[in-house]
């Protein structure tokens, strides 16, 4: 049975800033071979008036301006027959996780909007029921490099994307909230600093049982909310 092509939609200011990091390698690779499809919308292109304006002057005061829900809302019109769960990229969202992320690879496709500015009029996001998702607690200019971390994340998981599944099962957050074992490979020595003994034993018991104490260790020190 023939996969279905991942179809992703991005809504943005600055459809220039695309596909980015996201065409090239194994998921550039991927996008040549109509395993997954980029479709970009420029939201000023909808834009009425002589200066295509995108946002205005926020309601309450204060700095800034807000992207106009009347505006994004002809922009979202133009692809309504797009499948996918729709995602804002916003730091108030909630955050990211890979098991978020698996699920977002189950879908169809994806419909993204990237904010910019002070933001996006909530009642879009309400109105369109927009999946408000964060990658982290700071801030950047805008969502578009937001969007490609979470495509980044995405489109890996897509069947046939890695070329395999045994690359995924032990990765960081895969299976478990556990981070990935440390890697090693040669040369066996390197500015005096040896790769550990059991790893080169042979012993595969030996092996996977201190990768397992590896990422438990690891996962207490570096994951300890701050």
């Amino acid at each position: 049975m023939e996969n279905k092509i991942f179809k992703v939609s991005i809504l943005t200011l600055f459809p220039e800033i695309f596909p980015g990091p996201l065409g090239v390698s194994l998921l550039g690779n991927a996008l040549q071979n109509k395993l997954w499809e980029l479709n970009l919308i420029n939201i000023r292109d909808f834009a009425k008036d002589r200066h295509k304006s995108v946002d205005d002057t926020p309601y309450g005061g204060g700095a800034g301006m807000v992207m106009k829900p009347d505006v994004i809302e002809m922009a979202l019109n133009s692809i309504s027959d797009f499948p996918g769960q729709r995602v804002c990229l916003t730091p108030r969202g909630k955050r990211l996780s890979q098991q978020k992320v698996k699920k977002l690879s189950l879908e169809d496709g994806l419909v993204l909007l990237c904010g910019r500015y002070e933001g996006i009029d909530q009642r879009v996001i309400d109105y369109y029921n927009f999946d408000e998702i964060s990658i982290g607690d700071y801030v950047v200019t805008g969502g578009e490099s937001a969007a490609i971390v979470l495509l980044e994340s995405v489109l890996r998981l897509l069947p046939n994307v890695l070329g395999g599944n045994e690359t995924l099962k032990e990765e960081s957050f895969s299976d478990t909230s556990l981070i990935e074992y440390p890697q090693y490979t040669k040369p066996k020595e390197w500015k005096g600093i040896n790769v550990p003994e059991v790893l080169i034993s042979g012993d595969h018991g030996k092996i996977k049982n201190w990768r397992n104490k590896e990422r438990v260790k690891i996962t207490k020190i570096r994951k300890l909310d701050t």
